[in-house]
């Protein structure tokens, strides 16, 4: 496997599954294959638990990892063609990404939606120049339209807690104080329309995301109408998708707040959250902090899914 943006890049995804709970039984038992490789993690943007599993994940391969801070330790690079580079941004990125290239076996990339415009975002320019230009196996640790390592793990999460053979998913966008990317909603819908689930897609009015994401999916406007006989419950903000409103916040509406009472619509349902989350507007302390809260071992995954697509690339290699 040379590059990891979406669902498609796993192949089948029963055996992905069945391959990751194989290197969660046993995450030290493939170091051979890192031995004298490096893994090279550049963050253009925030992370914990990216930055945290995906650098365990290595290790339990027995790599070498480096991360590389853009703008913070690291010089600001240029990303468009034709500036005159007469600013703050003293390196280009068309240098920069061979350069890293050298020094490394294997690329992750952390680089979210700018909202600055949206056929910019959504051609994914930074990771595509990295899979272009580096000359080494590319993976996306959230770019500006997808979040492949977090929805695996989310499917590895929903693999190990499903009660019945083909679980109801719910997908339901809350409230948030900021605009927030549609990255990881993305690629939750794109990993649960390949999966053996009944996935519903509930958001307000003017919160669509884009159709090649959401696919066959059933969207429900009414979120209490979509919690019915839910197993489990991902709750997620996003900002919106659509049109002259790319990148804005339409509603703040705290009725879709996942509660106690909507938790009490479905059916025991386990709730699932990527993390970080805003307490009280996401979801209420008690949904988060009650048993059925499935965050942290979800949480945990990320370290699964980040050595199941390193290894494969280490054996690429």
């Amino acid at each position: 496997m040379r590059t990891y943006t979406n669902v498609k890049d796993l192949g089948d995804l029963n055996v992905a599954v069945k391959e990751a709970l194989e290197v969660k039984k046993n995450r030290f038992g493939y170091k051979r294959l890192g031995e004298n490789k490096t893994l090279l993690m550049v963050f253009f943007n925030s992370s914990l638990r990216t930055r945290l599993s995906t650098q365990k994940a290595g290790m339990n391969l027995g790599m070498n990892t480096m991360a590389l801070d853009i703008n913070q330790g690291a010089w600001k690079l240029e990303t468009e063609r034709g500036v005159v580079m007469d600013g703050d941004k003293p390196e280009h990125i068309l240098e920069a990404i061979p350069v890293m290239g050298n020094y490394c076996d294997i690329i992750g990339v952390r680089a979210f939606a700018r909202f600055e415009n949206k056929e910019d975002d959504y051609q994914e320019k930074i990771l595509n120049r990295f899979i272009k230009y580096s000359g080494r196996p590319v993976f996306s640790m959230e770019a500006a339209t997808g979040h492949p390592l977090q929805a695996f793990a989310d499917l590895i999460t929903i693999e190990e807690y499903k009660k019945t053979a083909r679980p109801k998913v719910v997908l339901t966008w809350a409230p948030h104080p900021k605009a927030l990317p549609q990255a990881v909603p993305n690629s939750f819908a794109d990993f649960m329309n390949e999966a053996d689930v009944d996935f519903v897609i509930t958001h307000p009015e003017g919160y669509e995301l884009d159709s090649k994401f959401v696919r066959g999916a059933k969207v429900e406007y009414n979120q209490d109408k979509a919690l019915e006989g839910a197993d489990f419950v991902y709750a997620k903000n996003w900002a919106a998708y659509a049109g002259s409103n790319y990148g804005k916040i339409l509603s703040k509406d705290m009725s879709w707040t996942v509660t106690t009472r909507k938790m009490a619509l479905t059916n025991n349902a386990c709730f699932m959250h990527c993390l970080p989350v805003r307490r009280n507007m996401i979801v209420s302390d008690d949904v988060i902090e009650s048993p059925q809260s499935i965050v942290i071992p979800e949480a945990a995954n990320r370290e699964i899914s980040a050595q199941t697509v390193i290894k494969r690339m280490l054996e690429s290699l």
